[in-house]
């Protein structure tokens, strides 16, 4: 298979896992990294023997053909632009952007030019939400009806010690960890219709617990308790609970009740686990064991961990003239779902969404295989 050079904007803790796991798949050749720190680009092209170029540099390198937009999600819309504008493929961290305007936007140019824009999450092509697919698709629950789905913690100032950026707009719990669970629903359930929220902040301050700044007191700017009502369009209704005002709770990730038995699915944000159902007999039992490739643990921490499988995906099926999985429709849809969520919570209302999306072709354990070194 012919590789793509790959060069990476933005150098921060996210850009060690893409250098690591990069050479996993076959089609991807990370040559060049890039920061408008120099020094944070010069450290990581160290670690990994690669190329520290300017920004401006890497999007001018001939040998670059996709470049992976690690920034912040704050300019995520304008990295993006500066990588279609340039002649090369993007492919960003979650979220895409931050309004659905700066999407529709990326859509446009990426079409004018003849490029691709893609979009992690990338989980949802593992091997526990593609056997959830599979089951799915196989008439296993029957039709999907309804489901619920809550992410919910006390927030990253315990642990992080630069918290500041998750309570200001643009991230909260929707808009930083939403994008995984609403992007396993788009694909196994297919688009949102309509939205409807209630959302409010608890807490207006929070205080650092690790790190230099430990100790110091920081602003909350956005909602921090979101509660969501998702109306899809096959009919299907979905509650989502995103709250970081939350110390503990006993919700499971996602469950998805059909006509004929519920699906009970493991966390979003992770490749693996263990996909249950239940049915008549109220017994909820796992799924036979399935040999994919995406669901097999991989990391220190005994968990699965194929970040960059939507990267080579994308760039494999640039390759086969075939739609890539983690699309630009896909991730338009996604954040008119969240951003339409936080309106709702803001007004109280309803809102009919004015996007759609195919849902993503499913990934076989053959098709995730083929996409390996």
């Amino acid at each position: 298979m012919t590789q793509l050079g790959v060069g990476i904007i933005g150098c921060g803790n996210i850009s060690t896992a893409y250098c690591r796991l990069a050479p996993m798949f076959k089609s991807l050749s990370v040559r060049a990294v890039a920061d408008i720190n120099m020094d944070a680009a010069r450290a990581r092209a160290a670690e990994f023997d690669l190329r520290a170029d300017t920004v401006d540099d890497l999007l001018k390198a001939p040998d670059i053909d996709v470049v992976v937009n690690l920034t912040i999600p704050a300019v995520h819309f304008e990295v993006t632009r500066q990588i279609l504008e340039a002649g090369k493929h993007a492919y960003s961290e979650k979220p895409l952007v931050l309004t659905l305007d700066q999407a529709e936007t990326l859509r446009e140019l990426a079409a004018s030019k003849n490029l691709r824009v893609g979009s992690a999450p990338d989980t949802f092509l593992g091997g526990a939400h593609q056997q959830a697919r599979a089951a799915i698709d196989a008439g296993d629950i029957g039709k999907v009806i309804g489901g619920t789905c809550h992410v919910m913690s006390h927030g990253m100032e315990s642990w992080h010690p630069n918290p500041d950026f998750f309570y200001q707009p643009g991230a909260g719990p929707v808009l930083d960890i939403g994008p995984y669970y609403v992007t396993n629903l788009l694909q196994l359930i297919g688009p949102v219709k309509s939205v409807a929220a209630i959302a409010n902040t608890t807490f207006a301050t929070r205080t650092i617990g690790d790190g230099d700044r430990k100790g110091e007191t920081i602003p909350v700017d956005t909602p921090t308790n979101i509660h969501a009502l998702l109306e899809f369009a096959n009919g299907a209704t979905v509650t989502l609970g995103a709250s970081w005002d939350v110390w503990a709770n006993r919700h499971a990730p996602m469950e998805l009740y059909g006509e004929g038995a519920s699906l009970f699915v493991p966390d979003p944000n992770f490749f693996g686990g263990t996909v249950e159902i239940g049915g008549q007999d109220q017994d909820i039992t796992p799924l036979p064991t399935w040999d994919h490739p995406f669901g097999i643990p991989n990391d220190e921490q005994g968990r699965a961990n194929y970040r960059c499988a939507g990267l080579a995906d994308m760039v494999t099926a640039i390759a086969e003239n075939r739609a890539h999985r983690c699309s630009v429709d896909l991730a338009v849809h996604a954040v008119d779902v969240m951003t339409s969520i936080l309106k709702a919570g803001e007004n109280r209302q309803f809102i009919n969404l004015t996007t759609t999306c195919d849902r993503p072709a499913a990934l076989s354990p053959d098709e995730a295989g083929a996409l390996l070194a």
